[in-house]
């Protein structure tokens, strides 16, 4: 009998503790949250501002978003923000060889992986968009 109601207390705060959880933080009002006191100059807002409007801009306008790649993936090499499903192509430029077994020219035009397989044979690139893929990907590794 004693343990059944220990067991009862330890679920009970259990379950309050995750419905506050997801009630009360996830699903809650943001207004509610502790406020933190913005410390940043005008500088420094005004760079950041920048950085997010050229992201905005370069995520948006690249071959990667036109062709859903961002759906999965993500440049962060870049600042290019997309999903986190896939790998981050960053570096995808001088590694896909190594773990695929042919270069990245290739690849993009048959790849070696099951998922990719799927994705580009719904949607090939033709030799100008995988021509963009590439220098955006060769762009990515160089700055990283």
């Amino acid at each position: 009998m004693q343990k059944a109601i220990i067991s009862f207390v330890i679920f009970a705060l259990l379950g309050f503790g995750l419905g506050y959880l997801v009630f009360g933080v996830i699903m809650g009002d943001s207004s509610k949250q502790p406020q933190v006191a913005q410390t940043e100059t005008n500088d420094e807002a005004t760079t950041k501002e920048e950085n997010t409007a050229a992201t905005s801009s370069a995520t948006e306008d690249n071959i990667l978003n036109q062709k859903g790649c961002l759906g999965c993936h993500s440049v962060d090499a870049l600042n290019i923000k997309g999903g986190a499903v896939g790998p981050d192509l960053s570096q995808a430029f001088v590694n896909v060889e190594g773990k695929h077994g042919k270069p990245i020219e290739e690849f993009l035009k048959e790849p070696t992986s099951a998922v990719m397989s799927g994705v580009i044979s719904k949607s090939p690139l033709t030799d100008d968009e995988r021509k963009q893929v590439l220098d955006l990907l060769k762009q990515a590794s160089e700055a990283k």
